[in-house]
């Protein structure tokens, strides 16, 4: 690993807003400069003309035209999402594997729509459909690594941007985007679909009804089996494994932390501060590995895993409120993402879901939430969960692709912005920094420059 001066560190964030990728592909939080890794919460000097995306609206768009990079399992799940929404017409479709492709191009004739242009050349032929005059927004569902790159490339062509999470692996990333959709006046966004969870939106709107008081604590979560596709020769099995042999952190933070955020008001009157965070030793991977791999000639058995198979993170907000947040995707687990949170008169649980709010008859137990979805069940599952509820994870994917297309057509601001996806993102490199440190506190980079 090689440490950069902060002249190049600045150099290549400026180098990424033309375009191009500020780390390689593999480069992970601790190979940062040492200012970054010592200090991530300083951030670049601002350009001289530097004006906030926060509550920028977008244009109005008649038909939102759309371009997709990534066409595998995920790419295609959201593709299906996206025609099932009025006012959406899909241009064009990039996929290093040519079937991928033909087969979502495919989806989008069986709908009726025109067939997309497909881009199949390489794994940078996305350069060239992030350059057509004929895209309002290009959406990524690559692996990792490429969320960055083909971000930066769409916005360097005055588009909006969306992927898949993390939006960035390193703090050079998430500060070269953050620069990068300034410049354009164009938006970048990360999907977060568990923002748009039955649940989740139900607990917001209580939250900002002051049904549990005065918020002090949430936990937020991905905890998740992912062995058996981790270890298929298939799909994620491909390169997502491989994350797992590069980086002791939180790989995934913001399914649990995305919904959270908003529970807690981050960058709307509190921001996250610091974080510590600690993992256990590695044990699941490479136990799943001894159980199902017997052929040691086989490449898998060439690997090291460093993740500790559970990552613990604490993050405190500016204004003194704590976030538990952790990972573990190599354990036998039922699923959970936690989403919890905690005020001055009363909690919810999720999974299953349960509430306790003082002053309920039957005394200091939780009982069920279905008594509080009349009241406060969000306006957008009201109008459209029997469409959603068919959908991916359980309807939100629906809901998430349907308000995306909302904002885009009236002209409204998006719910969530470029420094929301840089935040929530953070914690992959924070954590794998305050691991690497002895879990020594890490302070989170202020995305907005103070305009929280």
């Amino acid at each position: 690993m090689t440490d950069l001066s902060r002249r190049d560190l600045l150099k290549a964030a400026a180098l990424a807003g033309a375009g191009l990728a500020t780390a390689g592909p593999f480069s992970t939080a601790i190979a940062e400069n040492v200012t970054a890794a010592t200090h991530p919460d300083l951030a670049p000097p601002a350009p001289a003309t530097r004006k906030s995306m926060r509550a920028v609206p977008f244009e109005r768009h008649e038909t939102v035209r759309v371009g997709i990079v990534g066409t595998g399992g995920r790419g295609r799940s959201v593709l299906n999402e996206l025609l099932g929404v009025e006012n959406v017409k899909i241009v064009a479709l990039c996929d290093v594997v040519p079937d991928h492709a033909q087969k979502a191009a495919k989806m989008v004739t069986d709908k009726g729509q025109p067939a997309p242009e497909l881009y199949t050349r390489s794994d940078h032929d996305f350069e060239r459909l992030v350059a057509r005059d004929d895209l309002d927004i290009v959406y990524t569902a690559t692996p990792w690594e490429f969320h960055t790159p083909v971000m930066l490339a769409t916005l360097a062509h005055g588009k909006h941007a969306a992927a898949e999470c993390p939006i960035g692996i390193t703090l050079k990333d998430l500060w070269a985007l953050v620069d990068a959709s300034e410049r354009a006046r164009k938006h970048c966004l990360q999907l977060e679909n568990c923002n748009y969870g039955y649940n989740e939106m139900l607990v917001n709107r209580m939250v900002h009804e002051g049904v549990f008081g005065e918020v002090l604590h949430a936990e937020a979560a991905y905890l998740h089996d992912l062995r058996s596709i981790l270890f298929e020769d298939r799909d994620e099995g491909l390169w997502r494994r491989a994350w797992h042999t590069r980086a002791n952190a939180n790989l995934y933070p913001t399914h649990g932390l995305g919904p959270v955020a908003g529970y807690l008001d981050i960058h709307a009157g509190d921001r996250f501060d610091y974080l510590v965070s600690m993992s256990t030793n590695e044990e699941g991977l490479s136990r799943y590995r001894e159980e199902t791999v017997p052929d040691r000639a086989n490449p898998k058995w060439r690997e090291r895993y460093v993740t500790g198979d559970l990552n613990t993170a604490i993050i405190r907000t500016v204004k003194g409120r704590t976030v538990m947040l952790q990972h573990d995707v190599s354990n036998a687990r039922p699923y959970s993402r936690h989403n919890r949170v905690m005020g001055t008169k009363g909690t919810f649980e999720d999974y299953p879901p349960r509430i306790y709010v003082e002053g309920t008859p039957g005394g200091e137990r939780f009982g069920p939430i279905d008594a509080w979805k009349k009241q406060f069940e969000h306006p957008l599952w009201t109008k459209l969960g029997d469409r959603a509820r068919g959908a991916g994870h359980g309807g939100m994917d629906f809901i998430m692709a349907y308000r995306l297309v909302e904002c885009m057509a009236e002209g409204l601001v998006p719910d969530n912005d470029v420094y929301d996806a840089a935040a929530w993102s953070a914690p992959f490199p924070l954590t794998e920094m305050s691991v690497a440190k002895g879990s020594a506190p890490m302070k989170f980079p202020d995305f907005t420059r103070g305009d929280w």
